[in-house]
């Protein structure tokens, strides 16, 4: 069976075939460093990662790309014009790249929690201005944006009028067209700049309180949002590539944005799949900042939220967000979470305990059908992969298998009920897809004395500084070792207690 995966350009599920098998490249829009990555965060990036894993698993050479956006991030449709990175760095009194070190370093930690692997290659929009400012000018050259003011704009009715003959209109990805657009876009500043409303910033003019600004040929300013990941995206994959991924609230402005720019430089749609996640919900909520829903990783791990009742690990994150088809809709709770806790528990205990099994491949099955219903488990794990990434699929089979596991362990059928041949493929099918595929990796407290001793230390440290009302020192104690997972908890009696997640 053939890779399908689902193309939210053609609406479909279609044939996967790379331009240059067995190259692939793949680009996948990363954060903004300008704050901490949050639950929402969590499920692009584990999806892509297991897609990753999934190709390299079927032989493709892939180049993964994920750029950080480190620039002026200017946010127009449907929000507030802002720079986030120098508002946020205004803030917290940091510099503006300073800041962007503190929560990249931040972001590469969480995603090390979660096991996942390193992208290919990682650019960053502040890496890439020149690139970007050619772009822009090949744009403006070819009669698709123009200069007011020191800012360029995209000038989207034009592209849609000499695009859509070509059956490729602005809208295409979306499914969105520009008369429904009109009633929806706000009044943003400098809007009386703009020839059409739907127009939008490849480059802005810097104000002069603006950090961030490079100069350019039409004056010092800073780049839009969307033109960083068309600069990036060909200068490594080229003018055409594989996938295109991202979560679904992308697909329009920024996606939609995407392909118009590189279509007017290149003459081509610049993804021939673009594949996006769903949301994650909060007990039915969409997660935002009026809800008080917004969830930390940090905070995931450390269970220092509100709404948390527990800590949960990144492993039960990662399960929790497997267990459900990366295009299905998911609904966040304590006691989703803490079902996936449970289950996580019980089908790593059988995992292990069967890999340490010393299997004769000789043995004959006792239970042939037993022995076959086995085997048709475990070769569909291929066919459901291969049906647009049906993780969710995989893990219910194994449930089934480890449910044979427990049963051989606990004696309710003996050691030879499937053939040793049969043992040996559930073996290594289950170390390929747990551990190589699903990237799921065993996590136990530490029992180190070393470890203990050093916490302890850390914790007098504070308490010390609490005495002396140097509450900032107190504090980032706290909040430091809460970024690594270690929650502290002060007793009524005044001790004070850890836990590591």
């Amino acid at each position: 069976m053939s890779l399908k995966v689902y193309n939210s350009l053609s609406r479909q599920k279609e044939i996967f075939t790379p331009i240059n098998a067995p190259y692939v490249g793949m680009y996948v829009c990363g954060p903004t460093v300008s704050g901490e990555s949050h639950l929402g965060h969590a499920r692009p990036f584990i999806t892509f990662d297991v897609i990753y894993r999934y190709l390299i698993h079927l032989g493709y050479k892939v180049r993964y790309v994920r750029n950080i956006t480190d620039a002026g991030h200017f946010e127009e449709e449907g929000r507030e014009a802002e720079d986030k990175i120098s508002s946020k760095a205004i803030l917290e009194k940091l510099e503006p790249m300073e800041l962007v070190q503190k929560y990249s370093n931040l972001y590469h930690w969480a995603m090390s929690r979660f096991n996942n692997l390193q992208p290919s290659i990682e650019p960053t929009a502040t890496g890439h201005i020149v690139e970007q400012i050619e772009m822009i000018k090949k744009i403006i050259a070819d009669g698709y944006a123009y200069e007011a003011n020191g800012s360029v704009y995209f000038d989207v009715a034009k592209y849609n009028t000499d695009f859509s003959k070509q059956g490729k209109p602005y809208g295409m990805l979306s499914g969105r067209n520009l008369e429904d657009q009109l009633d929806t876009t706000r009044d943003l500043d400098n809007q009386d700049e703009k020839r059409d409303k739907n127009d939008f910033a490849l480059w802005k003019s810097a104000p002069p309180e603006h950090i961030m600004r490079w100069q350019s040929p039409w004056g010092e300013g800073f780049p839009g949002w969307h033109i960083e990941c068309s600069a990036m995206s060909s200068k490594y994959l080229g003018e055409e590539f594989d996938i295109h991924g991202g979560g679904m609230d992308l697909q329009f402005p920024h996606h939609e944005c995407e392909i118009a720019q590189s279509t007017v430089c290149n003459h081509k749609t610049p993804a021939r799949y673009w594949l996006h996640n769903n949301m994650i919900t909060i007990q039915g909520r969409k997660m935002g900042k009026s809800y008080n829903n917004v969830i930390k990783l940090t905070e995931l791990f450390s269970g220092s939220h509100p709404i948390l009742e527990q800590a949960y690990s990144p492993m039960t994150i990662r399960f929790f967000i497997l267990q459900s088809h990366y295009r299905g809709t998911l609904d966040f709770s304590n006691e989703a979470l803490q079902a996936s806790e449970k289950a996580l528990k019980r089908l790593w205990e059988a995992y292990e305990w069967f890999n340490k099994q010393i299997i004769d491949e000789k043995t004959s099955a006792s239970d042939q059908a037993l022995d076959e219903k086995v085997q048709k488990l475990i070769a569909e794990f291929d066919e459901f992969m291969d049906d647009d990434f049906s993780t969710a699929k995989v893990i219910a089979n194994i449930f089934e298998l480890s449910s044979v596991i427990n049963s051989i362990k606990d004696k309710h059928l003996s050691s030879n009920a499937i053939s040793g041949k049969t043992q040996q493929l559930l073996q290594q099918q289950l170390k390929v897809y747990l551990e190589n595929i699903f990237g799921l990796i065993t996590e136990r407290g530490s029992d180190n004395g070393q470890l203990d001793g050093i916490l302890q230390l850390l914790i007098t440290m504070r308490k010390e500084a609490k005495s002396r009302k140097d509450f900032m020192t107190s504090d980032k104690i706290r909040n430091e070792l809460a970024a690594l997972g270690v929650q502290l908890k002060d007793e009524k009696d005044g001790a004070t207690s850890y836990s590591i997640n």
